[in-house]
Formats: structure tokens, sequence, C-alpha cells
């Protein structure tokens, strides 16, 4: 069946192109669980739009041909259905109530051997957790399963699985992020068709519910999975403090450290000072966030303590940091020469890409689609041009075409390969000096407080109307059963309405001083934090999602919930096991896996950055030398 896929292999080049210009890493993980041969049905997550099936195609392992579904409707016209089959699609008749007709397409295939990549989660979003995960890859994959065995001389001869994959992003919309994708383990059918081919009442139904469950407690194993937008952006920042560098942190460790931090971000009795901290984290996310920063750009910078102009420091330390600013920027201008060439060639396409993803700056699973599409768009142009160019050059010769098309790769591939680390610097040089001119502009340029809340208000996505709304049922936060759609910091309060991501940046004379102060904030907590849960009993417990909580030592605890029904005779639900980590461990867990935690006091903003835009300490020190949040709640800093 893969033999005549010619369109899908020129698809799939052309998808793995664009991913490779796009992303900086497609690492994937787990590859050993695809089987190599065989009727095959992956289950993938869905959270970037056209970019998941085309990293799951390119980077998928032993280059396996996947087929996806297509209306039935489609494959009327004999150009269109032989386009649609060479390009690996398959006919499934949605308006049919008989499944086997439904699937016949998907039979076909699979009978054949062949690899069918699903999408069970029926539409792609962008939530803090898997929302939904629909039952129709578990009908294909039985009802393939009852075809086979009425139909042997038709079926393949290995049996079907399901291997549920996730793809997930360190940044979705953020040019040259890292992509993960893991694949689980094979599902066999064996422990479903049984109940499946039974005539009872429901028989049926229930084995597809149980193979569903099966797919989903997979994908919430390999995905990062936060009970709400607080807690998953907080974790983020915490994770951006602890690792400053992303290059330092493990690919194969990202998802199990990122949700290590969730859970930890879920437990709201960690410490006293839970609450302090998390405010502080998610001001600086949003501050963040608002002003187009991030933290590792933040953390680059060489600029030493005496910053701030305001100080009685002498003249030559604040020309010494001019002088340094200005060597950061010509070691990044010495580059500029090789890199410009190609710079001012591809700038259109940069341009291109950035107008797509502002048509959908609400729609954060399309904005990485739009950039690559409408940047694809351009190179297609400019490349040929270039092509023509040197063609015509080289006087229209046959040597010429081919010099011409190798000169033309070549320098896409220069481009790419040189993007990275002057990207990195330009983004470097361009903070460097933003933050120069906020701290040295007049204080009265800074934004008061009350007009800063618009900056710091936390910037959650509007919701998808295409998802169901109700947590999948093996959705929890640890420790408090079904996912509920408050915040940790309002228990029992109705969740807020959406915030509007912000339109626009905050200029840096008026928002920078703010930026540092709330990182020196952050920074501070997240250390006087973690030391709390390093000087914790030895049995201190913290909550941690189920797979994590029996991987790393932990374990796991059935509450006793006694409903009214159970009271009255009737049968009481099945509670839902909550997971426990020590606190202990998981402190070991994140610094044996490199999180700097002894840096976090370390910062460029020096003691002036705690200064509020009124001239005062933001967090005034009580004689012991502890740190006395808004709140009233005390911060230990480590070691007293």
């Amino acid at each position: 069946m893969d033999n005549n896929k010619v369109l899908h292999r020129v698809l799939r080049r052309i998808a793995s192109w664009a991913v490779y210009s796009f992303f900086t890493e497609v690492r994937v993980i787990g590859g050993d669980n695809v089987p190599e041969h065989g009727p095959l049905i992956v289950t993938a997550t869905h959270h970037n739009m056209m970019l998941d099936p085309a990293i799951l195609s390119s980077a998928f392992p032993y280059q396996r041909i996947l087929h996806y579904w297509s209306k039935a409707s489609l494959f009327a016209n004999p150009i269109v259905k032989h386009i649609l089959i060479s390009t690996g699609n398959i006919p499934v008749d949605r308006k049919s109530k008989d499944r086997q007709a439904l699937f016949r397409g998907t039979f076909e295939a699979l009978g054949q051997g062949a690899a069918v990549a699903l999408f069970p989660e029926g539409t792609s979003y962008t939530e803090p957790r898997i929302m939904q995960v629909k039952d129709g890859a578990a009908w294909a994959a039985l009802e393939y399963t009852k075809w086979a065995k009425e139909h042997p001389d038709r079926a393949a001869k290995e049996a079907l699985v399901i291997v549920p994959s996730a793809i997930v992003y360190t940044n979705k919309s953020k040019y040259r992020s890292y992509v993960i994708m893991e694949f689980g383990r094979p599902i066999k059918m064996d422990p479903y068709i049984e109940q499946f081919l039974q005539e009872d009442e429901g028989a049926p139904r229930a084995a597809v519910k149980r193979l569903t469950r099966a797919i989903e407690a997979q994908l919430f194993e390999l995905t990062i999975n936060a009970p709400d937008w607080d807690t998953l952006y907080a974790a983020r920042m915490a994770r951006d403090l602890l690792w400053e560098d992303e290059k330092t942190l493990n690919r194969d460790d990202y998802v199990h450290i990122s949700q290590t931090l969730v859970d930890l971000f879920s437990t709201a009795d960690a410490s006293p000072t839970f609450h302090s901290l998390k405010r502080h984290l998610l001001e600086y996310y949003s501050l963040l966030q608002s002003a187009q920063l991030t933290n590792s750009v933040l953390s680059s910078l060489p600029l030493p303590n005496t910053l701030d102009p305001h100080r009685p420091v002498a003249l030559p330390s604040r020309l010494l940091t001019l002088v340094i600013l200005v060597r950061d920027s010509l070691t990044c201008l010495v580059r500029l020469p090789f890199f410009l060439v190609p710079l001012i060639v591809h700038s259109p396409a940069y341009v291109m890409g950035r107008l797509g993803a502002r048509l959908v700056e609400d729609e954060e699973e399309t904005q990485a689609q739009n950039k690559v599409l409408f940047g694809l768009l351009l190179l297609a142009m400019i490349y040929p041009a270039a092509f023509f160019f040197l063609w015509a050059f080289l006087w229209f010769t046959p040597i010429g075409a081919v010099l011409s098309v190798t000169l033309v790769w070549l320098f896409a591939v220069y481009h790419t390969k040189l993007i990275n680390d002057n990207y990195e610097h330009v983004k470097r040089v361009e903070a460097a000096w933003r933050v120069l001119i906020g701290v040295w502009a007049p204080k009265r340029w800074e934004y008061p407080l009350a007009t800063l809340k618009q900056y710091t208000a936390t910037p959650i996505p509007p919701p998808n109307p295409w998802i169901s709304g109700t947590p999948p049922s093996g959705a929890s936060t640890p420790g408090t059963g079904p996912i509920s759609t408050a915040t940790p910091l309002a228990t029992g309060a109705p969740a807020e309405p959406p915030v509007k991501l912000h339109k626009r940046r905050p200029r840096s004379g008026r928002v920078m001083r703010h930026v540092l102060r709330a990182r020196a904030e952050a920074a501070r907590a997240l250390a006087s934090f973690i030391d709390q849960l390093e000087r914790s009993s030895p049995d201190r417990r913290v909550h941690a999602s189920a797979h994590l909580a029996l991987a790393y030592g932990g374990g796991l605890d059935v509450p006793k919930e006694v409903t009214a029904a159970e009271m009255n005779g009737g049968v009481a639900p099945v509670p839902t096991p909550v997971g426990w980590r020590r606190a202990r461990e998981v402190v070991a867990f994140l610094k044996q896996r490199g999180a700097k935690v002894a840096a976090l006091e370390r910062g460029i903003e020096g003691d002036w950055a705690a200064l509020n835009s009124d001239g005062e300490i933001s967090q005034a020190e009580d004689s012991g030398g502890d740190t006395v949040g808004d709140d009233g709640l005390v911060f230990v800093p480590p070691g007293n």
C-alpha cells in the first residue's frame, strides 16, 4: 500500500524542510515502541494545527508512511481521489451508521499492514491540559480486529496495536523552539476484543470506553497537564529560573521536569510562602510576556550591580556598564557580515511570517502554522528567483543549472545553520539596550503600580468552542479529584473571565525596572521555597501525578469517599487515587537534572531592583534578616 504514495513522500519532504527551518530540534523518544511492520494506529496529541501531522509524518520512526482520515465524499472525483490516495489519505464515511462501512477504507489500509495516524482529541486547541480524548480511535481498532477475525484472508498477518504519541512543544508558537515527540507503550487488542464481541447490550461500547481510557492514560503520562493556567505559568516560570539556559535542560527529561513542577505548584500547603511565591512567579511571567522578553535572555546579560544611575556609585563604574554593553554589541556585530546576506534575503519571509501570526493573535495553536505557511510562500518565490538569477549569470548552461541548484541549497542550509546562534545574540543585544534605557530613564517615566496591573494580569487564551470543556476521566488535580476551573489562588470562587493577550508592548523606559524587580523577587522567593522543602522533615509529602509518584519512589493514596448513596445502601463511586512524592526527593530530582538552585539569588538587578515605582522597598526586611512579603508571610533566605 505504501509503494505508490509519491505525493505523500513529496509532501513529507516539504514538511521536514518546514519543520527543520522553524524548530531547532525535534527530539524523538520511545521510537522503539513503534513496530517497523504490521498494522498500526498512532494516536497523537493535537495542539498545533497542521504542524502536528507535519512533525509526526516527517519524524516518524522507520519513515513509515502515515495514512490520515479524509471525508469519503472527497473521493467521488477520480482525479481528486488519485491525489488523495497518493498523499496517503483514506476515506471515512462519516454519514454511515454502519461502522463496518464507516471504517472500510481504514480496514483496507490496516489489512495491508499500513500505519494510520489519528488525533483522538478531535481538534487542535490551547489549554493547560488534555481536555478530551474521543472514542474514534478505539472504535476503529476494535472494529478492524473484529473484521480481521471475519476476513483472515484479507487481514494482515500481524496483530493490530495502538501506539499513543505525544507531541510536546517547549513553546509551540516561538521560532527556533524545541519539539519533543514521545511514543508510548503499544496497546494490544487482546484485553478488549472479547468484551467487544459479546452480544450483551452495551458490551461493545464498554470495551471501547476501556480502550479509550487506556489511550488517554498514556497520553497524560507523555504530556504536561496542569489544573489551570496559573499553575502552568508558575511552573514554567520556575523552570525558566532554575534552567536559565534552556539548552542545558535535557529534552529527554523535559516532560517529567515540567510535570513535577506543575504538581509542586498544585500543592497549596507545600510551604507557608506558597501563595506569595506563586504570585511573584506569575507577576514576573506576565511582565516578560508583555515586554516580549525571556528570562534566559535577561540572565545572559553581562550587567553589573552598579547599573542604577540613582545610586552614589563612581562614574567609572557607570562607564564600565556602558563598556560592557558596547563590547557585547560589538561581539554580535562581528558576526553580522557573515550573516547579513542570508538575513536580507530571508527578511521578507520573516516579515510575512510575523504578519501571519498577527492575524490569529488569539489562537496560539494557529500562530506557528501561519508563520510557517506565510514564510514558505515567500521562500517559494525567493529561492526560484535566486536560482534563475544565478542560472542566467551562468548563461543558462546545464552545468550552470546544477551549480545554481547546489548554491541555492547550500545557501539555505547555511542560513539555517547560522540562525540559532545569531538569533540569540540579536535578542541579547536588543534586550541589553532595552534594559539600559529602562533603568537609566528618568524615574517619572515609570508606570505607576496602578497602570502596571494591565501588564501583570495573567494572559489566558480564549476558550476553544470545539472542545467539550469537560476534563477527561483520567484528569485530576493532585489530591483534589476532578479538575476544577477555579485557580488555587481563589479556592471556592468561580474562575475569572479570560484575560485577552496583551496586544501592545509597553515602552522599555516605563516597565523595565518593574521587570527586573519582579525577577529579583521571584528568584528570591523560589530559592526560599526550595530551601524550605529541602529542610523539611523526611516524611514531608507533596502532590504528584500518579505515574511520577510510582516512578520516583512515591505512592498512591486511595481516599475514602462516603456518599449519600453509600450511606443509603447504594454503590459509591470509585475514588480517584492521590499521588504523592517526598519533598526532599523532588528537590533532589530537580538538582540531579541540572536545576541551578544556588544561582537563584545571583542576578543582574542588584539591590536597587527591589525598589518599586514609588521609591519604596517592595519587601521589608525584619531585624533577623528574613524578608516579609506583602501578604505578611516570611521568606527565609537559604542558609538562615
